[in-house]
């Protein structure tokens, strides 16, 4: 059979150790189980599967039968016994150092490419081993849990079983970095990080996912996944709940926090007063916060505050007094709405400006 012709290969000395151990009806020596064991790691190595090796070793063992005598013959069959589990073990370890050198390229080949660390040239070259094609524009999502995540865990498991059986074998990366949940998906299937997205929230019992922005070329991932970190340290800083942030729709905050000096300046200018409050600045501030936030309507800031409208309105009073500035003034409110977002940004009034 021509299934059984190469792993012919590997039963060298197997005839041989079958008819010595008969002989004496022996067990095999530790010498004999190292070298089928080592015969077992060449097979693998060749990529020749162990059922086709069993087969062989079967065979082989019906030639030897016919030479045997009648109390050699008994003894045949744990002499295989002996045999095949000594070359399985060593198919084994072959088999497990493969897989284990297999996740550890794999893991160095993500490193590179989402830090950039590796020539552009080379990555593209190893991207298309894992089903990336670099040359085209891809987008990155990340999504964070309330605790860390890594390859193997339920978590990673659940949420790959969703992506392979929604969109199967789409040029689609699954991994994770620094405890977060990593998909790199093409730039032209945003579904497939819509679906990503939908799957970690669950999946990390409320997560939030951060999408980036679409980048072509090699370091179009690396891009794309640095804003979507970006994305999720903001949420943070913002106390923004969204369960999926979108890095595109964020755009402003970069922006105004380029010139940290001025926004400083802003932030202890118009919202400085608020300190000569009662209790602070903070009550007020997050006031103005659940203000903007709810577009500017009184009723419905003044539920989220758990406030009557009466007092959320004296509230919002009180702080036209102190700052000059009317929330409801259209002009006025822009100059707020910015101070109070660059006090988010900048941690005010808890951190120094």
């Amino acid at each position: 059979m021509t299934e059984r012709e190469p792993a012919e290969e590997y039963l060298e000395g197997y005839a041989e150790i079958l008819a010595g151990v008969c002989a004496t009806r022996r067990r095999l020596t530790r010498e004999e189980r190292e070298a089928l064991g080592a015969l077992g790691e060449r097979a693998a190595e060749a990529g020749i599967g162990l059922r086709a090796l069993v087969r062989a070793h079967l065979s082989a063992a019906r030639r030897v039968r016919p030479g045997l005598s009648q109390a050699g013959a008994e003894h045949l069959l744990s002499a295989v016994e002996q045999a095949l589990d000594a070359f399985a073990e060593g198919h084994e370890r072959a088999q497990h150092l493969a897989v284990r050198q297999e996740e550890a390229a794999r893991r160095e080949f993500i490193d590179d490419l989402l830090h950039g660390r590796s020539g552009l040239g080379r990555l593209a070259e190893r991207a298309e081993r894992f089903g990336l094609l670099l040359s085209h524009a891809h987008a990155v999502a990340v999504a964070q849990g309330p605790e860390p995540y890594s390859d193997g865990y339920a978590v990673t498991r659940t949420v790959e079983s969703s992506l392979v059986a929604r969109f199967g074998n789409r040029r689609i990366l699954l991994t994770t970095k620094d405890g977060r949940l990593i998909c790199v998906a093409p730039a032209d299937e945003p579904e497939v990080l819509a679906h990503f997205a939908k799957q970690a929230y669950a999946a990390t019992d409320g997560g939030q996912v951060a999408i980036g922005r679409a980048h072509p070329g090699p370091g179009g991932v690396v891009h794309s996944y640095e804003e979507a970190l970006n994305a999720l340290a903001l949420a943070a800083r913002m106390d923004l709940t969204d369960p999926v942030l979108h890095a595109a729709d964020l755009l402003v905050y970069p922006v105004l926090t380029r010139d940290r000096q001025a926004m400083a300046e802003l932030v202890g200018t118009v919202l400085g007063p608020l300190r000569q409050a009662r209790g602070g600045a903070k009550p007020l501030l997050e006031t103005l916060t659940a203000y903007f936030d709810t577009g500017c309507v009184t009723a419905q800031a003044a539920r989220r505050l758990s406030l009557s409208v009466r007092a959320m309105t004296y509230r919002l009073d009180r702080i036209h007094r102190l700052t000059g500035a009317d929330p409801g003034d259209p002009v006025q409110r822009y100059t707020l709405q910015t101070a109070v977002i660059g006090a988010r940004l900048l941690g005010w009034p808890d951190q120094p400006l």
